[in-house]
């Protein structure tokens, strides 16, 4: 009997000590993703190089569009003066030089086209390091999940303010730690 109760005893105290760490509740964070990027000055830095690079091939877009149209405008002007021939000729051509010019806006601003892959090489560094920043204050402020609550991408539909760990992380990132 004085054995059972011994057991009883042991195993009461022994989940009484455990109790705690069963209770034991997970802390959750977020972060907006958006604003660290804008507070980023590596990031505004590739930003304004992503922006440097589009800007001639959105300049060349215009270029060849206005051509187009201006040379669609006057085959219709010139359209019944034309042959049979004449016109199935320059409707080709423009047939071509939209062609053309769509091919081109893929090559360049496509999903993989030069643009997008540029995009990558710069911005793929930058995420890595705010992902590391994350996982750093994270682990020091002890949050088991965070997630990104941004102004378009809404993953967290509510966060306490006070788990909002964006500036921790851009904080971070500027001291370079």
């Amino acid at each position: 009997m004085k054995t059972r109760m011994f057991m009883l005893t042991l195993l009461v105290v022994a989940l009484v000590a455990a109790l705690p760490a069963f209770s034991q509740q997970q802390k959750i964070g977020y972060v907006n993703s958006a604003k660290i990027f804008q507070e980023l000055p590596a990031a505004q830095d590739a930003q304004r190089r992503i922006d440097a690079m589009s800007k001639p091939v959105q300049d060349s877009l215009e270029a060849m569009q206005t051509e187009l149209q201006a040379r669609y405008e006057d085959y219709q002007k010139r359209e019944a003066l034309l042959n049979d021939a004449a016109k199935k000729a320059e409707q080709q051509k423009l047939i071509e030089m939209e062609r053309g010019m769509n091919e081109y806006r893929v090559r360049k601003l496509g999903n993989d086209g030069e643009l997008a892959r540029e995009t990558e090489k710069l911005l793929n560094p930058l995420r890595e390091r705010i992902k590391n920043a994350i996982a750093a204050v994270a682990k020091e402020e002890r949050y088991s999940f965070v997630f990104d609550k941004t102004e378009t991408i809404q993953i967290l539909l509510y966060g306490d303010p006070t788990h909002d760990i964006t500036f921790k992380v851009i904080d971070r990132l500027k001291r370079g730690k």
